[in-house]
């Protein structure tokens, strides 16, 4: 259909017919949420599991680089270890040979230094293997964890996929229900409709009169204003909740 001949269609139609398609869109959208509350939480559940498994994959992800920073550690050390022991034989073997005290005082000091720098490295790879098993049980714990989560994510994957198998066929169904009302619908008064849904706590854009009150917010509606919402002559909305307000009997009908 050409745009020409949408405007067309849309100026040839009246307002009740208006009211009666944006009615008739409300009654489609309405049972399309209703499979959505069948759904429930579910949707809400798996994002929230998918988000933590995330989040523990790249705290296990941290805790393997730590692990690998302490592995760095204890390797460094260990050559600090074996470089300082070789100098500690050259030295004494040099000791062995001095021509004077003076000779002998330095090489003392060498020695002495090259001990502090053996004791100062088992110290660090003390240290670095403390951490590394604090790190590594914590990862552990980590992975417990995530296995669980990922155990609980398959299973509400599985109990929604159900759900939506079970409703697929009518939602889509519904759905393409919704988008031929909608090409019914002229565009300004469709965004009007999704934007007051969007707003409204029970997505209910189109209502009716009901014991001389909004059927969406239940405020009194003044007896004139009432008799404009039968007569069908104008789109009149709700002056409390915004809320496009059809006749009882449009209802009746659908």
């Amino acid at each position: 259909m050409s745009a020409e001949n949408s405007k067309a269609d849309s100026k040839e139609i009246t307002v009740k017919e208006k009211l009666k398609a944006l009615y008739d869109l409300q009654m489609v959208v309405s049972e399309i949420d209703k499979i959505k509350t069948l759904r429930g939480e579910l949707p809400l559940e798996v994002q929230d599991l998918e988000d933590e498994i995330a989040g523990l994959e790249t705290r296990i992800e941290n805790f393997r680089a730590e692990l690998k920073e302490c592995e760095d550690i204890i390797t460094g050390r260990k050559l600090d270890i074996e470089n300082s022991k070789a100098l500690t034989i050259k030295y004494k073997e040099q000791q062995d040979n001095v021509r004077n005290n003076r000779e002998f005082d330095y090489l003392s000091k060498e020695l002495e230094f090259q001990g502090l720098e053996i004791e100062f490295a088992e110290k660090k790879i003390r240290e670095a293997q403390v951490l590394a098993k604090a790190k590594s049980e914590e990862m552990e714990g980590a992975e417990e964890h995530l296995s669980e989560r990922r155990k609980d994510l398959d299973l509400k994957k599985q109990e929604l996929e159900e759900i939506i198998s079970e409703t697929r066929t009518e939602e889509d169904t519904l759905r393409e229900k919704a988008k031929q009302i909608e090409n019914l619908i002229e565009p300004r008064l469709l965004a009007a409709f999704k934007r007051i849904r969007k707003s409204a706590r029970n997505g209910l854009s189109v209502v009716s009169v009901q014991r001389d009150a909004c059927g969406g917010c239940f405020n009194k509606i003044p007896p004139q204003r009432q008799m404009d919402i039968r007569m069908g002559k104008k789109i009149i909305v709700c002056e409390y909740c915004g809320r496009i307000m059809i006749d009882p009997d449009m209802t009746a009908e659908a």
